[in-house]
């Protein structure tokens, strides 16, 4: 399930697509909309169909992956839907329910559209005027953008698209990323995972998660499930917005990003590709095509902070990431990233170096806290004040402390039925 509202119709070619009136579209309601009226699950409506479409992908993923939905199942799956009337308790019993109602024909009947081949040949889609550009392989990609170097470039369209349908924006022309098979790829080595451009957020984040658990409730706070399935870590990276996520995590982890054009490539620390607000190194015939996260080390303690208004589906007023060197009870080699404190996602320098000596771990950080506090001059904006972010930096650096010495902490994510706190 992806929001329609944002996806460029050039980007689907070869694909189907099924929206909310297909579902029904054979005279009987689909167990996903069946179970939303069994439950009373719908108001005003407004909202609805993307709960139904979000529930239906639930519903056959689940089948055909004979997987039973519960409670945190179904709040995943949900993700990226608001409803201001109903309330969530009837949508997510809703959710839970429509297995129940599911008849074997109509699931089988589902499951084979749903995984029909790719009608289209196996090259470049090319619209008649030029005006959008959908290689299929690496090379072509890089002939295009040769040839076109002020084309767009587009990839799941989570922000272009809002640029196009809220900002009223036009573009001469579109290069489209996402049907780069070489670009699609996870590829593992000894000593770290290279991740195509055009990887999904959602297939990107599971494989961190893979080698870092700790990352797993990150990872699901970082947009809704809708935008994940369809916004690219390499379009995260290459938009380098100052409150972008992905980019602390991966500066703490050390991170370098592999650049691309028909003459080579050339690689570099991630930090390095930013020079100003949505600004970066990136040629004009070059495109963004690696990132490459080195492997967890036996000694590698890292953590990474978000704090937003909202828990989920918002946008950090800091995000904080730190990964430390942990050898018996000393620390060294200190990796720092930092977003909504500056024009780009930064790392902390400065702070870095004060830790170049290994320090205990049962140490005072106080020294840390007013460094990382002193090295930024962040903006107030709707978000936070500029105090306000000075102090979270300070909280979050005590909280990091304490999380190295083992201390247990509440946390929101850890209370899987949001029904307690009601």
């Amino acid at each position: 399930a992806i929001n329609s509202c944002i996806r460029l119709a050039h980007s689907i070619a070869g694909q189907e697509l099924t929206v909310v009136e297909d579902l029904s579209a054979g005279g009987d309601l689909h167990p996903a909309q069946e179970a939303l009226v069994k439950c009373h699950g719908s108001q005003c409506g407004f909202c609805t169909p993307g709960f139904a479409m979000s529930m239906f992908a639930l519903h056959e993923n689940s089948m055909a992956a004979e997987q039973t939905v519960d409670r945190a199942t179904a709040q995943e799956a949900l993700s990226g839907n608001l409803c201001r009337c109903t309330g969530y308790r009837p949508i997510l019993d809703a959710a839970m329910k429509m297995q129940s109602l599911s008849k074997s024909e109509r699931s089988a009947q589902y499951s084979c559209r749903l995984e029909a081949k790719n009608a289209l040949e196996n090259k470049a889609v090319l619209a008649t005027d030029r005006s959008y550009l959908l290689p299929r392989h690496l090379n072509d990609l890089l002939t295009l953008r040769c040839e076109y170097p002020k084309a767009q470039i587009v990839a799941g369209c989570t922000d272009v698209g809002l640029w196009i349908n809220k900002g009223d924006q036009q573009f001469d022309q579109m290069l489209d990323v996402t049907q780069v098979q070489e670009l699609r790829r996870i590829e593992r080595y000894p000593h770290h995972i290279a991740i195509g451009a055009a990887v999904t957020l959602q297939e990107a984040y599971a494989a961190l998660v893979q080698d870092r658990p700790q990352l797993n409730a990150f990872a699901k706070r970082f947009a809704g499930l809708t935008v994940r399935n369809s916004g690219t870590l390499g379009g995260n990276v290459a938009n380098g917005s100052p409150i972008g996520d992905s980019m602390p995590l991966l500066i703490a982890l050390g991170a370098n990003v592999v650049l691309m054009s028909t003459h080579g490539h050339r690689e570099m620390p991630l930090e390095k590709l930013y020079t100003g607000y949505r600004k970066n190194v990136i040629a004009a015939d070059e495109v963004l095509a690696w990132i490459k996260v080195p492997l967890p080390t036996a000694q590698e303690f890292s953590r990474i902070y978000k704090v937003s208004k909202r828990f989920d589906d918002d946008i950090s007023a800091v995000c904080l990431a730190i990964s430390v060197q942990r050898d018996g009870e000393t620390l060294k080699d200190w990796s720092i990233g930092v977003g909504g404190v500056a024009a780009t996602p930064v790392r902390a320098i400065k702070t870095e170096a004060l830790c170049a000596d290994s320090m205990p771990a049962s140490g005072s950080f106080d020294a840390i806290k007013r460094s990382l506090q002193d090295e930024f001059q962040p903006i107030s904006d709707m978000r936070a004040s500029s105090a306000y972010r000075r102090t979270l930096l300070g909280n979050l650096v005590e909280r990091f402390s304490r999380e190295l010495r083992g201390e247990a902490f509440t946390r929101l994510e850890d209370w899987a039925d949001l029904e307690v706190l009601a």
